[in-house]
């Protein structure tokens, strides 16, 4: 039975990718910011969807901000008394780390605050969940990293440029880290993501959503269910699988 963590788990993408994830007999572990009523939500829909199933596993829900690293290392330390080792070693064998945010505005407008707060959601809480993630799959012998990118970690976007630059180093980070775990029987991928139809998307209006579907050749914003289907699929893959940043855009970019 594996140890699942995801970030980012009460709405949008990373609550899809919990759902999907629900659908083997996985222990879950849901994180979000504050946690609260929404991602309590996501916990219930997946008891509901087991019960109802007969899939076995637990589910538990766990706030953290991901961008400050010592509340990352309570949040494993927590991980770690919620596992039952007669069940199994305490840890991770699959770390999602899909908590993101974004900013649109000119570059020169970001002050030093908002700047540094995407950095840290968006890129630095990947090296936190990560260092603590490790030992365990290497006690294991393996283990799984997927981080969710963005197309604009790819070619960038104009009064996204924090964003973009946050997303481009998910995407070293990516590749690197996988070529440093690769001997050790650990992937380590990315998604980078288009417009899909969540929050995050949600400030466009209808003529704004309208003009950016007839840019993207498959004609429609994709549904956060879709990436995780392709998020559970990486995670069952071979670890041969390693290293790579997977467009998911609709033919977009």
């Amino acid at each position: 039975m594996k140890n699942v963590l995801i970030t980012g788990a009460s709405r949008g993408i990373g609550r899809a990718i919990a759902l999907k994830m629900a659908e083997d007999s996985s222990r879950l572990f849901l994180n979000s910011l504050h946690g609260g009523e929404r991602l309590e939500e996501v916990a219930a829909e997946i008891v509901k969807l087991r019960t109802e199933k007969g899939i076995a596993g637990s589910v538990n829900t766990i706030a953290c901000d991901v961008g400050d690293p010592a509340a990352v290392r309570e949040m494993f330390r927590t991980i770690e008394s919620l596992v039952d080792e007669r069940e199994g070693k305490p840890g991770i064998d699959i770390l999602i780390n899909n908590a993101g945010i974004s900013h649109i505005g000119l570059s020169q407008d970001t002050d030093d605050e908002t700047w540094n707060r995407i950095m840290a959601v968006n890129l630095s809480a990947l090296h936190y969940c990560s260092r603590e993630a490790i030992p365990h799959m290497l006690a294991a012998g393996e283990g799984r990293i997927l981080n969710i990118s963005s197309v604009w970690g790819n070619v960038g976007a104009s009064c996204e440029v924090a964003y973009s630059a946050s997303k481009g180093g998910v995407n070293a980070f990516t590749k690197a880290l996988a070529k440093e775990l690769a001997p050790s029987h650990i992937a380590v991928n990315a998604i980078a993501c288009g417009c899909i139809d969540t929050d995050m998307n949600r400030h466009f209006d209808e003529a704004e959503r309208k003009e950016l579907c007839e840019e993207i050749p498959a004609g429609r914003f994709a549904l956060p269910e879709e990436v995780a289907g392709l998020a559970a699929a990486i995670c069952s893959q071979s670890t041969y699988l390693t290293g790579q940043i997977i467009t998911f855009d609709g033919g977009w970019t």
